[in-house]
């Protein structure tokens, strides 16, 4: 078990296109890693379509400093400022604890 573990809290945020919207939502949604690339306490980040207009973003963070610091940054802030054109109602923002994680050279489970 990790004393120090890279992933502590995460995020889901789901996302409904308006009608019309959905290739421009794939898009945004792709166009968005760069920005996420640069964030340095985001250790995971998945954009994800689940069906024709159902789309959501999950992340992970080893804590709450970073999870903060990515919902004010570029991501977050085209996410609200596009809602009214891209979206059918507001994204709905889950915030998470990790109780268990899998990565590339590292596993462990999460304690409070």
């Amino acid at each position: 078990m990790a004393s120090d573990p890279a992933v502590n809290k995460a995020l889901f945020v789901r996302l409904k296109a308006k009608a019309g919207k959905e290739a421009e939502v794939e898009a945004f949604l792709r166009d968005a890693l760069p920005a996420v690339m640069e964030e340095e306490d985001t250790t995971t980040w998945y954009a994800l379509r689940f069906g024709h207009d159902d789309f959501a973003i999950f992340d992970t963070f080893p804590g709450e400093k970073g999870r903060l610091a990515h919902l004010a940054g570029k991501v977050g802030r085209a996410l609200i400022a596009n809602t009214p054109e891209l979206f059918d109602g507001l994204p709905r923002i889950e915030h998470a604890h990790a109780l268990a994680f899998k990565l590339p050279g590292e596993n462990g489970q999460v304690e409070d």
